[in-house]
C-alpha cells in the first residue's frame, strides 16, 4: 500500500481513511498534530465564546454537537446508519427532567439518570437492529424509535403534548448552583468536552479499530474470529448512552421537556449535522451541528424557509463536498480531522 497517496473509503459512510504517514503520525492521546491544532482552537473557543456569544444559544450548540458525535461513532466508525437516534436523546430528557423536577435529584444525577435511561432502551433495541443491515437496519430503529415517541405522548410521567416544564436547574453537586446562564455553560461545555474525548479515546482503542475493521469489511473481521455482533451492540449502546447525556444537559438547559426531542425530525437533523460535518471525522458532526443550530437560530424569522435552506445545503453537500466539510478540509491538507 503506498505510503503518501492511498486513501481507502468505508464501504457503508464514505468516510476518508488517510494512510500517509503525515496523517496517521500520532501525538499525545491518539491525537494527531492537526488535530492536536484542531482541538486547542477548540478548547479556545469554549472558553472565550461565552463572552461574545449569548450562552444558551452557545449550550444548545454543544448539546447538539454531543449528540451528533454520538451518532457519528455509530455510523461514522461502524457503518451502522440509525434512523432512530431520538429516541435516546429525547428519552434521556424526559428521564433527566423527571428525576430533577420530581425525584429531587441534584443535576449530575439526574443527567445520569437520563444517560442509564438511554443506555437502557439503546441495549435491547441495538440487540434487535444489528442483526439486519443497511436500510433493513435503518428501518427497524425508526420503527423502534416511533414506538418510544407514541410511549412519551400515553405515560403519564412525560406530561404528553405539555412535555415536562420548570425543570430546575439546581446546584452542582449541592454546592455550585446553576441558575445564571454562565455557570450552566461552563457545566455543559465541560460535560461536551468530557463526551468528545471519550469517543475519540474509543475510536483510538483497540476496539475502536475493530469497528473500524468492521466497517470496511464485516466478513473479514468475522473470519479473524471478532464476534461482530457484540462490538456492534456496545457501539450502539455507547452511542444511545451518550445521545442520551445530550439530551438530559439540554433539558436542564432549556427547563423543558417535550415530544419535538423525541420525534423522528430529530433524528434526521443529526443525520443531516454529521453528513454537512463530515462523516467518519471527529471534528465533523460538531462543525455540522454548528451549521444546522445556527441556521435554526438566525434564520428563525423567515419559518419554514429554514427547513428549504437546510435542504439546499444536504443538497449542496452531498453534490460538492462528498466529505462533508471537515472531511473537505481534511482531504485538502492530507491530514485526518
Amino acid at each position: 500500500m503506498p505510503a503518501d497517496t492511498t486513501m481507502t473509503a468505508g464501504a457503508a459512510t464514505g468516510a476518508p481513511e488517510f494512510q500517509g504517514p503525515a496523517a496517521e503520525a500520532e501525538g499525545f492521546w491518539g491525537f494527531s498534530r492537526a488535530q492536536l491544532a484542531a482541538l486547542g482552537v477548540m478548547i479556545v473557543f469554549l472558553a472565550v465564546a461565552p463572552f461574545f456569544l449569548y450562552p444558551v444559544f452557545l449550550m444548545k450548540l454543544l448539546c447538539f454537537a454531543l449528540f451528533a458525535c454520538a451518532f457519528n461513532l455509530l455510523i461514522g466508525y461502524v457503518g451502522l446508519l440509525s434512523f432512530g437516534h431520538a429516541a435516546y436523546f429525547g428519552m434521556g430528557g424526559y428521564v433527566a427532567g423527571h428525576a430533577a423536577k420530581v425525584w429531587g435529584l441534584s443535576p449530575e444525577l439526574a443527567i445520569i439518570a437520563g444517560a442509564a435511561a438511554a443506555a437502557l432502551i439503546g441495549l435491547p433495541f441495538g440487540w434487535l437492529a444489528i442483526r439486519r443491515a443497511g436500510i433493513y437496519f435503518a428501518m427497524i430503529t425508526l420503527a423502534l424509535a416511533q414506538m418510544v415517541y407514541f410511549f412519551c405522548v400515553q405515560a403519564p410521567f412525560t406530561g404528553g403534548e405539555d412535555g415536562i416544564q420548570a425543570i430546575p436547574r439546581g446546584s452542582l453537586f449541592g454546592v455550585v448552583p446553576l441558575n445564571s446562564d454562565m455557570s450552566m455553560y461552563w457545566l455543559v461545555a465541560g460535560i461536551f468536552l468530557a463526551g468528545f474525548l471519550l469517543i475519540h479515546r474509543i475510536i483510538h482503542s483497540p476496539y475502536g479499530q475493530v469497528l473500524k475493521s468492521i466497517r470496511e469489511n464485516e466478513p473479514r473481521a468475522i473470519s479473524l474470529g471478532y464476534r461482530t455482533e457484540d462490538y456492534k451492540l456496545m457501539a450502539f449502546v455507547l452511542s444511545a448512552t451518550l445521545a442520551g447525556v445530550a439530551g438530559a444537559t439540554k433539558s436542564l438547559v432549556f427547563g423543558i421537556a417535550t415530544l419535538t426531542d423525541v420525534h423522528w425530525s430529530m433524528s434526521g437533523e443529526v443525520v443531516l449535522m454529521s453528513l454537512v460535518g463530515g462523516l467518519g471525522t471527529i471534528f465533523g458532526p460538531m462543525v455540522g451541528a454548528a451549521v444546522i443550530v445556527t441556521m435554526q437560530n438566525y434564520l428563525a424569522e423567515m419559518g419554514a424557509w429554514v427547513t428549504v435552506i437546510q435542504g439546499a445545503i444536504f443538497v449542496l453537500c452531498v453534490m460538492v463536498f462528498r466529505r462533508g466539510l471537515i472531511g473537505e478540509i481534511g482531504n485538502l491538507l492530507k491530514v485526518k480531522l
